[in-house]
């Protein structure tokens, strides 16, 4: 951003339709002092970067209520559910409009004047129409056509005519279906809502010796957090103090409480369940996970699917298209073969009204924030429609090894006592030895030797690390060596034939094996692997069935990789891969197979999810990295959410296209029919909005679970 430049977020209580978008879009841009604009329809929200020099916020609202719709500045943590159905003057002019029709209706069966019931007609117009007539003209001086005007229009006309009892129901049914698409499409701003509620507003901290509440927004990095039994985790951090479980399926999907203690990392928005925590603050509270999830889902329009494209172009030449074909169905036939002048203007007007309506525009963004919304509450982060789509067209799925499908963190699997030794005892050893290496393979045996209560010997000497081959060290007097077979053939340490044969076995099942001994011969043998997490299997099984061909890409030895795709149920898998090979591998998939997708931990496998079609992130709740690196990000390590998101996709995308057949379906017969006579005002209206929000809810069927 520029030094000069400042950034606002805005609320606009009225921006329910793309024409309302384009209307303060053209506004906006024409005010001088306006470096940068970002609208977010779904969540009615506008990001102003302004000159201050040059415009004042003032300003800035002041021209949005030109508009006739209303802005204020916005705070997301003051985010209050929508009421729009309860704003006291547009309800009461619509109610009043209403109550206007009826009593005319009745007054004129009673013997009320013909005459006497148009007027009551005419200032139910007058009364119902303010509202849409005064968005409508605003977005005229922008030299936008909006469908608002087209009802304007159409009213007019019809008033003009004479029938001031069509103008009447005309204006009333507008306005009541203009409040029914409003309402359902808050129905996904509600679910948006709903992941802004789990952002708590204030918190216990400790500072200076005593507990004060705090906002949030005021809570710094460092920070000593209290949260106890009940309370949401109000700010990412680390535990200091205290062990409890923590409901995370707010953030990452999980449905089963983990537990927290020291040094473990939890999230806001996240449920604590029974002890109390004590937390240091490792983020803002603007830059939690939580808040990131939501400002993803907000931008998530920037990377738009070609549907919503299509929407877009659509309703920029759909609106004065409609405008051109009524006033040339009024004027043209009476001008060219003397057709009688009102027929041929109520046909015009007929072509207004029956066009009049943001389903089509509206469907599409409604799908896709619903389904990125529905994605979000299972745990799983689309930044945009454009993922959407592509991740619904895939062909192939490559993986990553370490940290993808096995869990990334080596365990002991194997232990082996050798000349008389006891499991005990051998784990003794290694971990005594061990306990002074950094190797991941060190790591993971004194992690086996304290996990089966093993107390490691203090009276170890002369440590010692043998590059590439193991360790040595001296204990009781006696040089002990943990190491490689090679390490073993060096110090001419012999193994018999079982011990070759064990030894043997456990590295064709994939494992890495480690030897203990002294120049007496073998003490043990230890096999060290990384695990395959529990639903890898069940995962590649899922993602055949959907029809996707799945690789196995990893950097180590052909053996090992051979066992773990045969554990995972892979197609294919490619060994011996550096970070470059990863993105020529992908490279040829895309050639082979068309769409391909790579699945990694958005460190090591950034180029090659790069260089793919969709790039799916791990554990994004733990790693900022995954965050950034992502086009789908997973906040939790779970690979069964991969199947799930390609499912949700593939109805998304089902959705869309339903919605526009539906509506252009609609508009094929309704247009025609309007032309041609075959409809009248009311009727052509009525299927119009009822088509509206056929389309709209079904695109709110996104907010509900596909199974996973």
């Amino acid at each position: 951003m520029n030094t000069d430049e400042r950034e606002i977020t805005l609320t606009i209580k009225d921006m329910d339709c793309a024409n309302e978008q384009e209307v303060i879009e053209k506004k906006l841009k024409a005010l001088k002092g306006i470096e940068r604009l970002e609208v977010y329809l779904m969540t009615q929200k506008i990001k102003v970067a302004y000159n201050p020099d040059t415009v004042s916020v003032k300003d800035i609202i002041k021209s949005i209520a030109e508009t006739g719709m209303k802005a204020s500045l916005s705070k997301d943590r003051e985010e209050k559910e929508s009421v729009w159905w309860k704003e006291k003057h547009q309800m009461r002019l619509l109610v009043l409009c209403g109550a206007l029709i009826v009593i005319a209706f009745f007054l004129e069966r009673i013997g009320l004047s013909h005459e006497g019931a148009k007027a009551i007609y005419g200032l139910a117009m007058l009364v119902g129409g303010y509202y849409p007539a005064k968005m409508g003209f605003s977005a005229l001086r922008t030299l936008t056509l909006n469908i608002r005007l087209l009802m304007v229009v159409g009213a007019a006309g019809a008033a003009v005519l004479g029938l001031l009892e069509e103008a009447a129901l005309l204006v009333f049914i507008y306005s009541l279906g203009d409040i029914l698409e409003a309402y359902s499409v808050d129905r996904a701003r509600v679910a948006i809502r709903a992941l802004m509620a789990l952002m708590p507003k204030e918190a216990l901290v400790r500072r200076n010796g005593s507990e004060i509440v705090l906002p949030t927004e005021d809570i710094h990095i460092g920070d000593v957090v209290i949260v106890r039994p009940g309370e949401k985790v109000p700010v990412d951090g680390k535990v200091i103090a205290g062990i409890s479980f923590v409901d995370q399926s707010p953030i990452t999907g999980e449905s089963i409480p983990l537990e927290k203690k020291s040094d473990d990392e939890v999230f806001a928005g996240t449920i604590n369940q029974r002890g109390s925590l004590d937390i240091s603050v490792t983020k803002m509270a603007n830059d939690t996970t939580i808040a990131r999830i939501i400002h993803s889902i907000e931008e998530s329009r920037a990377n738009k699917s070609s549907y919503q494209r299509f929407g877009e172009r659509f309703g920029k030449y759909y609106t004065p298209a409609m405008f051109i074909l009524g006033i040339g169905i009024a004027i043209i036939p009476p001008l060219l073969v003397g057709g009688q002048w009102q027929l041929f203007i109520y046909r015009g007007l007929i072509v207004f009204v029956v066009s009049c309506s943001c389903g089509l525009a509206l469907s599409i963004p409604v799908s896709v924030v619903a389904a990125i919304t529905n994605a979000a509450r299972n745990g799983v982060l689309f930044k945009g429609g454009a993922y959407l789509e592509s991740a619904e067209k895939l062909d192939a799925i490559a993986f990553d090894k370490t940290g993808t499908l096995t869990i990334g963190r080596p365990v002991v699997t194997d232990v082996i006592p050798c000349n008389k030794l006891s499991r005990k005892e051998v784990l003794d050893l290694a971990g005594s030895i061990e306990f002074r290496s950094e190797h991941p393979l060190a790591e993971a045996v004194v992690r086996k030797a304290k996990e089966e209560d093993v107390a490691l010997v203090s009276s170890l000497e002369g440590f010692e690390s043998i590059t590439g081959l193991g360790v040595k060290a001296q204990i009781n007097g006696r040089v002990y060596y943990a190491g490689s077979r090679r390490l073993f053939l060096e110090k001419g340490i012999p193994l018999t034939q079982t011990q070759d044969e064990a030894a043997s076995s456990l590295e064709d099942e994939g494992k890495t094996i480690l030897l203990i001994g002294d120049e007496q011969g073998l003490s043990g043998i230890l096999a060290v692997a990384d695990k395959l997490r529990t639903e890898a299997q069940a995962t590649t099984g899922m993602l055949k069935r959907l029809g996707i061909y799945v690789v196995m890409l990893t950097g180590d030895n052909k053996k090992t990789a051979s066992e773990i795709a045969h554990q995972a149920g892979v197609d294919e898998y490619l060994a011996q891969l550096l970070p470059e090979d990863k993105v020529r591998a992908i490279r040829e998939l895309k050639t082979r197979y068309g769409r391909v997708a790579m699945v990694g931990d958005g460190v090591n496998d950034a180029p090659a999810m790069a260089i793919s079609d969709v790039g799916i992130a791990m554990g994004a709740a733990g790693t900022d990295v995954a965050m950034e690196t992502g086009d789908i990000v997973l906040m939790s390590d779970d690979l069964s959410k991969i199947p799930y998101a390609i499912r949700l996709s593939q109805r998304t995308i089902k959705n869309i296209r339903q919605n526009i057949i539906a509506s252009l379906t609609i508009i094929a017969l309704l247009v025609p029919a309007a032309l041609c006579g075959w409809i009248g005002l009311l009727p052509g209206l009525i299927l119009n909005e009822v088509s509206a929000l056929v389309v709209i809810a079904n695109g709110l069927r996104l907010l509900k679970s596909v199974n996973s």
